[in-house]
């Protein structure tokens, strides 16, 4: 009954997986939709100055906004669980500023030169999800080799932001200055932390990390990636072998 539960429980979380993947694409589309058909400026995008297309990306970046609320609930399901060594300084740092930054940037700068930073996420986190997914699938194991290009694709992404953030500051619109040189300093805090658990997981132990790499995905384990811990590969840690019965 446990191994059935167990079973259980991990398909209902790859489809979960899965589900966000497919949001997180939902989300990307419409945000590039958005963009394109309110004829977006890529060096400053004022607030409120391109009518009903700010308002479909108001209404898409809530949708991202909420997103980042369930990805912070996933703190309190490690605390319960027990799963305290998933509970990492950039777990918490990553999940609980994104929640509460994302909370002003609704209610102040809803639409506007806020959309950038948001697309390039959600289509990470396509990427993330889907390498989440698959790897709950044991014969896709083998082949996803493409872990740290992921985390590489996020400090692309912050250092983009950084970029196009940049041009709002040098070619200033209506968009608030403030919320511009907030973001650029986030940003910076992001790929120190992001490097640092680059240089920790890939670089650092060499070889040896290669092995652990390989025996991962060989057990179904699979380790934390942009700041996200898997929840599938937790439950197949905490899932102890039952003693056969002699009777």
């Amino acid at each position: 009954m446990q191994i059935f539960g167990n079973q259980c429980y991990k398909e209902h979380v790859t489809l979960q997986i899965f589900h966000k993947a497919g949001l997180n694409s939902a989300k990307f589309e419409s945000l590039v939709t958005g963009v394109w058909e309110g004829n977006y400026n890529f060096f400053c995008q004022g607030t409120r100055s391109a009518g009903e297309s700010d308002m479909k990306i108001v209404r898409v970046l809530w949708w991202y906004y909420f997103s980042k609320l369930i990805e912070f609930m996933d703190t309190f399901f490690f605390i319960l669980r027990k799963n305290n060594h998933q509970i990492t300084v950039l777990h918490v740092y990553h999940h609980a500023s994104m929640l509460n930054i994302w909370w002003f940037v609704m209610n102040w700068v809803p639409c506007g030169h806020s959309y950038f930073g948001a697309t390039l996420n959600s289509f990470i986190h396509v990427l993330m999800y889907s390498y989440y997914g698959l790897s709950s699938v044991p014969s896709m194991r083998p082949y996803l080799w493409w872990k740290k290009y992921i985390t590489q694709g996020q400090l692309l992404q912050f250092v983009l932001t950084i970029i196009q953030t940049s041009c709002g500051v040098i070619w200033p619109c209506s968009f608030p200055l403030g919320w511009l040189y907030f973001q650029i300093g986030y940003m910076i805090s992001l790929i120190a932390l992001f490097t640092n658990f680059y240089i920790q997981t890939y670089n650092k132990k060499g070889t040896s990390r290669r092995k652990d790499h390989l025996k991962d995905h060989q057990n179904g384990s699979v380790a934390a990636v942009n700041g996200h811990t898997n929840s599938f590969s937790s439950l197949e840690n905490n899932v102890k072998p039952r003693k056969q019965r002699k009777d």
